[in-house]
């Protein structure tokens, strides 16, 4: 949904784990370039990005959609829970952003990544995405500073509950949707446009001052009482 809502006449970089999704995504901005890697396998990144063939220079903004939510009591979490959505969430956003350093530094750009509102908001059964969206929430506060110098701007979007693929298996009940969507002061479930539009703005020259920070987007959930 990202990609759908930024359109500033540049042509995006589609990367994902299904190439018939890409394709289809693709079809949409005009056969944009497709890069087929599996984000949960940080260490198959780098070799991906060098066998990709696509003129990076251009390369000015760059958004980590990728996430999980591994919903489980603690005690029924094993340690492969943790280190699978730490490598997705904080390892493969890294590894990213090391295969595109070059064009993003030269071109002053911007970088988005997802967090959550359970790091901030105390959640049962979130341990294993608060542990990992947490790290992503101090990444993007080290990376802000590091590279703060080069021009290149930093910040994270921290959605509540949302519709999406990930969230389809808990909302399927209309009761518990509802129930789910009056948990939130404004009384809905957050759409994917609210969640790709912060994106746009994080990532455009209007927000050109704005780095090292976490915006939520969450209907008021953390804030409002």
């Amino acid at each position: 949904m990202t990609a759908r809502v930024i359109n500033r006449g540049g042509v995006p970089l589609l990367i994902g784990r299904s190439a018939d999704k890409l394709n289809a995504l693709a079809k949409e901005h005009g056969n944009a370039p497709i890069l087929v890697a599996d984000c949960a396998a940080p260490d198959s990144l780098a070799e991906a990005f060098k066998g990709a063939d696509v003129d990076m220079a251009q390369l000015k903004a760059y958004a980590y959609c990728a996430g999980s939510i591994t919903l489980k009591p603690v005690r029924r979490a094993s340690l492969s829970d943790f280190r699978e959505a730490f490598d997705l969430n904080a390892l493969s956003a890294i590894e990213v952003l090391k295969a595109i350093e070059k064009p993003i530094k030269k071109n002053k750009g911007s970088c988005v990544l997802f967090s959550t509102i359970a790091v901030q908001q105390g959640l049962p059964n979130h341990a294993v995405v608060s542990a990992a969206k947490g790290a992503v929430e101090g990444m993007t506060r080290a990376l802000a500073a590091e590279y703060a110098l080069s021009g290149v701007r930093f910040n994270a979007v921290a959605p509540s509950l949302s519709r999406s693929a990930m969230a389809a298996g808990m909302l399927e009940k209309e009761a518990i949707a509802t129930a789910l969507a009056k948990a939130h002061p404004l009384g809905r479930l957050g759409e994917p446009d609210d969640l790709a539009a912060l994106a746009d703005f994080l990532l455009s020259e209007d927000a050109s001052w704005i780095t090292g920070q976490v915006v939520g987007v969450d209907g008021g959930r953390f804030a409002v009482a």
